[in-house]
């Protein structure tokens, strides 16, 4: 039967759905949306710890960076991804996916995950390290607890105003934040790419041989803590794609999957991008502390004193995007 661009003769339905407008632009407009919600996914993972851990792996790795970062990617790439997807495929939250083995265990191990990504941990995380990364250069050591303050103050009064109304969500992070974000990242790549800083130099012990640091890299992934907020991610994108249209479980899961290839898609290209930056940077900088001082080292080198700028607007975007989605997953579960 001769191919008709859609599917063969005999496939009626497919035939009418294409032959219809109104099926047709509404196929191209849930199509259309889930780029922003993968997008918004992509923003709700990438906090702190997803710039500064890759970046120190890349220092400590050198010239054994790429089976380190193959490992750091099944990590922080592949487990919350599948973690998405599963939250996708039984299109309920964690809660209902965990009393499979018991409703006792059930709500002690969700109420346990949710505060320890969320208030007991992550969330005030978000504030402290935006701050330290991209406020308090500006300030003189005996004003910074007071500006810390102040920070956390309008940080948490944007994050709470952004979460108030997490049907906006896409709107808000996956079509303005999460772009500008990006495009802020694609300065520092974009320059680390025609001009990098050094060649790769000789790894640190914790990273000798190639199998070793294939397997402190698969350390490095999942210390992102992304393979557990995959879980608590994974409702907001399984209501997003609710509310644009997917109709059935069957849906509910393709499109979160797809959504989930989307913002995983993305954080393999910056994590690639991030870790050979610090893999290039040893030769001129040396091996640094933590991954915040690499990635502020790396913006000056490449724009002097306006580096300290795109690197506090990289990371205040990359926490307070985070924020939002832990404090509105947090919310919707807590109030039930």
């Amino acid at each position: 039967m001769p191919y008709d661009g859609i599917g063969y003769e005999g496939d009626i339905e497919n035939q009418e759905d294409f032959r219809n407008p109104r099926k047709r632009r509404l196929a191209m407009k849930k199509q259309n949306y889930l780029i922003p919600i993968g997008l918004m996914l992509f923003a709700l993972f990438f906090g702190a710890g997803n710039l500064i851990f890759p970046i120190f792996m890349g220092q400590n790795a050198g010239i054994d960076t790429i089976p380190a970062i193959i490992g750091f990617l099944l990590t922080g790439v592949g487990f919350p991804i599948l973690a998405v997807a599963a939250i996708g495929y039984s299109g309920h939250d964690l809660e209902k996916l965990t009393s499979r083995i018991h409703p006792g265990y059930a709500i002690f191990y969700t109420v346990a995950l949710y505060l320890t990504i969320g208030p007991a941990f992550a969330i005030p995380r978000t504030a402290t390290t935006s701050f330290e990364i991209g406020i308090a250069p500006f300030f003189s050591p005996d004003m910074k607890q007071t500006a810390l303050y102040g920070f956390a103050f309008l940080f948490f009064l944007v994050s709470w105003w952004l979460s108030s109304t997490p049907s906006k969500l896409v709107s808000r992070i996956g079509k303005v934040i999460t772009p500008a974000l990006l495009l802020f990242l694609a300065i520092l790549f974009l320059s680390a790419t025609l001009a990098p800083i050094g060649s790769w130099q000789e790894a640190t012990p914790s990273y000798q041989p190639s199998m070793k640091a294939l397997t402190q890299g698969f350390l490095d992934g999942y210390n992102t803590m992304d393979a557990l907020a995959g879980f608590v991610f994974g409702i907001i994108v399984v209501n997003a794609v609710r509310q644009y249209g997917a109709k059935n479980n069957a849906e509910v899961a393709s499109d979160t999957l797809k959504s989930g290839v989307i913002a995983g898609l993305c954080l393999a290209v910056i994590y690639v991008f991030l870790a050979c930056i610090g893999a290039s940077s040893v030769s001129e900088m040396g091996i640094k502390e933590n991954g915040a001082d690499v990635l502020v080292a790396v913006a000056i080198h490449y724009f002097g004193n306006y580096g300290r700028i795109l690197m506090g607007l990289i990371v205040l975007l990359a926490c307070l995007t985070t924020s939002v989605g832990l404090i509105t997953a947090c919310g919707e579960y807590f109030k039930k």
